[in-house]
């Protein structure tokens, strides 16, 4: 037995995929992941999947590279004849399903990992956008056998519009997380925050900024790291010389993207992610598992993480006022910093393990 796995790109695959994978893997199949390029395919070769590369372009708008893309998929997946793949995000669910069904493949899954910048912006570039993403998802999804979404609001949204049809759909706990990589940690004996990220405004780096600047004011001895990198090419990346100003100003300490995250968790209180959309937010998942308070944004996929006022707060979107007062909330509220984030881990084991999500996943594909 055969999968193919169709992914976005590579890094995705070991960070959020390399569980799923090693569980298929354990059942007797083959598992091949296509990618956009060489990066890191030493990394996903050493979960026993095997690697072929398919050039695609995430966020390019060209229809010429796009048709490639799907080309390129249906000539590999004719060779490989797998019995079943999985996509996940936008092109890969689109294109994957398109080119699995011209090969003839019997059994095809799309993962929807999240809305996404259209689902969200309102600017006339993302409402043009959305038309054509739109478009295209019914077009992916109708050649779909399943359609998997990692919270029940993403699901219910895209049946209401008509992008897939009820029957197809099911969710699941996100990706869930791995209890036994990310373990609990002690605390810090000062109040830090923490936010892991690309640098998007769609996730609410900037809310992060200003609630941390207005923290510091009445609280210096606070700390706040980012952990994120610079983005170029998407539509709502944050300029630099905007961030690098609240690093000047000695509000925030920012690190690079690294391989393990864990040691930034453990120099943290509380982990805050003020986004705008998610599918199910990995970094919460692990802030979680590691035994730290969460403070959220009561939208799609953020709201599934937090039970309110038991291991953290929701807050509402693009409110960097309300951040702030759940900041100040932790630091003059110390004693609820542990009780809080052992909520979390337990909420993070009860509901997040990936063991119960993959086991799940398998099933709803009929692996």
């Amino acid at each position: 037995m055969k999968l193919v796995l169709i992914s976005p790109k590579n890094r995705t695959v070991y960070n959020f995929r390399g569980d799923l994978i090693k569980e298929i893997i354990a059942k007797g199949y083959d598992v091949v992941v296509t990618g956009p390029d060489q990066v890191d395919v030493d990394r996903i070769e050493a979960l026993g999947a095997r690697f072929h590369e398919i050039p695609m372009n995430k966020t390019g708008t060209s229809v010429v590279a796009d048709l490639k893309y799907c080309s390129a998929l249906t000539m590999f997946l004719k060779k490989e004849k797998p019995d079943a793949t999985l996509g996940y995000t936008v092109k890969p669910d689109v294109y994957g399903a398109i080119a699995a069904k011209r090969a003839g493949v019997r059994n095809v899954t799309s993962l929807v990992t999240g809305g996404g910048y259209t689902f969200i912006s309102t600017s006339l570039k993302a409402r043009i956008l959305g038309i054509i993403v739109r478009t295209l998802y019914r077009i992916g999804f109708s050649k779909a056998d399943r359609v998997i979404f990692q919270n029940q609001d993403d699901l219910n949204e895209f049946t209401e519009k008509g992008l897939v049809k009820r029957d197809k759909c099911s969710f699941v706990n996100g990706s869930g997380i791995n209890m036994d990589h990310f373990q609990v940690e002690p605390l810090p004996e000062q109040p830090v925050f923490f936010m892991l990220s690309r640098l998007l405004k769609s996730k609410g780096v900037g809310e992060y900024l200003e609630a941390a600047r207005i923290v510091k004011q009445k609280h210096p001895e606070a700390r706040f790291l980012l952990l994120g990198k610079y983005e170029t090419a998407m539509q709502d990346a944050l300029e630099k010389n905007y961030v690098e100003r609240f690093i000047t100003d000695g509000i925030i300490e920012r690190f690079e993207e690294t391989n393990d995250v864990r040691p930034y968790y453990t120099m943290s209180s509380v982990y805050v992610l003020p986004s705008y959309r998610e599918g199910t937010p990995r970094t919460v998942l692990e802030a979680m598992a590691m035994g730290r308070p969460i403070i959220t944004t009561n939208t799609q996929g953020c709201r599934e993480t937090v039970k309110e006022g038991v291991n953290g707060f929701l807050v509402p979107i693009k409110d960097v006022q309300a951040v702030a007062d759940k900041m100040l909330w932790f630091i003059e509220h110390p004693e609820c910093i542990p009780v809080m984030g052992n909520q979390s881990h337990a909420y993070a084991e009860e509901k997040f393990d990936v063991k119960k999500v993959n086991a799940e996943m398998i099933r709803l594909m009929q692996l």
